[in-house]
């Protein structure tokens, strides 16, 4: 199992930007992909983004293409979420994830940490 922290959330007005982090600890070999998604009270948990650590291929979800940018940091076993020209529909709580392979479920989960967007 490993181990997902993250970090970063906060207040953003709308057209800013924010960073979130999340730190994989333990059984880090079960973190070939990582990603986010985010949910608000009453609706599902949504796909936000995802790295590769391999290649750094990424994956998003439509909503955010373009103005949020997934990253990582391998030797720190940490990837980011650059969240550029934010929208109010962004506020959520986030949450990291990781999982081995690209086919399989996303079965480490971290703690979330809320995003809230002023207009």
């Amino acid at each position: 199992q490993v181990h997902l922290v993250e970090s970063g959330g906060g207040s953003a007005q709308a057209g800013g930007s924010l960073r979130i982090s999340c730190e994989a600890s333990g059984r880090t070999s079960s973190s070939n992909i990582m990603g986010w998604f985010r949910q608000t009270p009453g609706k599902e948990r949504e796909f936000v983004a995802a790295i590769r650590r391999s290649d750094n291929e990424t994956y998003y979800g439509d909503s955010v293409k373009g103005r949020f940018t997934i990253s990582r940091d391998n030797a720190k076993n940490t990837v980011y979420l650059q969240m550029n020209r934010m929208k109010p529909e962004d506020a959520a709580v986030y949450y990291c994830a990781a999982k081995e392979t690209v086919r399989g479920n996303f079965g480490s989960w971290g703690q979330g940490t809320q995003v809230t967007v002023s207009s």
